[in-house]
């Protein structure tokens, strides 16, 4: 029986994220901030570690460098350990001069790297998901069933089919039939694999078991195919042994700003349908060693407060505080997401305002980017649901308020709706 110590970790983390903009642009989408001080990207290699898997490789391209800064800054094993977290960045080699054009491709140009590692298994995981998963029994089951492919599987609901790769999956576990974010209801009741009315089929959650020599021979022979989900998975269903492991847990798509802003707030609850709070599995990050957060006569409500706040006489409920927070007395935040700060306000003073929220400010449904600063006396409110607006200071996205990294809002200034100023 293989171990987990012939598993290599490949995780895609070269997304450019335009649908999650303006929260992308500074930064590729693995390297978005969540839950107060996580980045997107420590969910597969926290997985990863967790599960024996202790080679891993993210193989990166779009807007990288924040995203190659916490990797490097994070994950380093000591001298006595075999394992490593490797960057794999798109580059232009002598065979190929250009960048990833998908997944697939992205995997082909890194080959070489693969090979060289000696991996009999490879593991392709998405950067950008919100999960706790032990990779070692979809790995048990890949080499009980020996399947030439395993897609990890999630029970969904037809409402949810029109944007995940749908399959048909036999008694047996062997997957017939796959097909991609299908929108024709007669084409989603072909697909139906379940008995549950309220979640009849199973959708892909675009995690990838592969035998390190399928993987290869299915890359440079669909030389043409770049993506995995869309057309490297269903070619291989008619040639090769393709199963479905069944993972029903908690997993979140993170792909738009409604579905960041949701699945971050759900956090703030006394039982939370993701907890970050798992001894036994924890999720990593990069250690910054910050004072505990200090709060003075303030009230709150189902907030979640990371480390190296400050917070004066405010009123904050249903919300996420980031790390090293700046709020002052007055303020009132509700249903928001604050990202925090990269440092406090006396390591590097600029502009004309204090990095943080100043005095008398209402904030409600809003996120906050790393690095803002907000004057005294500003006002953000909620815009109607569905819609978008792109201004100097702020974007409105499916009626939610997004204060770009480093954005300055001067005092008194009001983001709402006409109706509400």
């Amino acid at each position: 029986m293989p171990s987990m110590n012939d598993v290599l970790g490949v995780i895609m983390g070269g997304g450019r994220g335009s649908r999650l903009h303006p929260l992308t642009k500074p930064r590729s989408k693995p390297a978005v901030p969540i839950a107060g001080k996580y980045r997107l990207i420590d969910i597969p290699i926290s997985n990863c570690i967790n599960s024996g898997i202790y080679r891993v490789a993210i193989l990166t391209q779009f807007n990288s460098v924040s995203l190659h800064r916490h990797i490097t800054q994070t994950y380093n094993f000591d001298v006595f350990h075999t394992g490593w977290v490797q960057i794999w960045a798109a580059e232009q080699t002598p065979l190929s001069t250009s960048w990833y054009q998908g997944t697939a491709d992205a995997v082909r140009k890194q080959l070489f790297e693969i090979q060289a590692t000696g991996a009999e298994y490879v593991l392709i995981l998405a950067g950008d998901h919100l999960y706790r998963m032990d990779y070692s029994t979809m790995a048990e089951y890949h080499w009980e069933k020996n399947a030439d492919i395993t897609v990890a599987v999630q029970p969904v609901a037809k409402s949810e089919a029109s944007r995940l790769g749908i399959l048909k999956r036999e008694a047996d576990g062997q997957i017939s039939a796959f097909v991609e974010k299908p929108k024709d209801p007669a084409v989603q009741d072909k697909f139906v694999s379940r008995d549950d009315p309220e979640r009849p089929l199973l959708g892909s959650m675009g995690n990838y078991m592969f035998k390190t020599k399928v993987l290869n021979e299915l890359l440079m022979y669909h030389l043409r195919h770049d993506d995995f989900g869309g057309e490297i998975i269903p070619e291989a269903i008619d040639s090769h042994e393709v199963y479905g492991f069944d993972f029903d847990g908690y997993w979140e798509d993170i792909g738009t700003i409604r579905s960041f802003y949701e699945t971050n707030l759900q956090l703030t609850l006394p039982d939370p349908p993701f907890n970050f709070y798992d001894q036994k599995s924890p999720i990593y990050t990069h250690p910054r060693f910050l004072p505990g957060s200090t709060v003075e006569n303030s009230e709150l409500q189902d907030v979640l407060i990371a480390e190296g706040c400050r917070i004066r006489k405010a009123e904050i409920k249903h919300s996420i505080i980031g790390i090293r927070s700046q709020i002052a007395e007055g303020t009132v935040i509700k249903d928001s997401i604050l990202m925090g700060a990269d440092y406090y306000p006396d390591e590097r003073p600029r502009g004309n305002l204090p990095i943080g929220i100043g005095r008398n400010c209402y904030i409600e449904c809003a996120i906050l980017d790393k690095n803002v600063r907000i004057g005294d006396n500003v006002v953000i409110r909620p815009f109607p649901r569905e819609q978008d607006i792109d201004h100097e200071l702020y974007s409105v996205r499916d009626g939610i308020v997004v204060i770009a990294k480093d954005t300055e809002i001067p005092s008194g200034t009001k983001i709402a709706p006409r109706d509400s100023q």
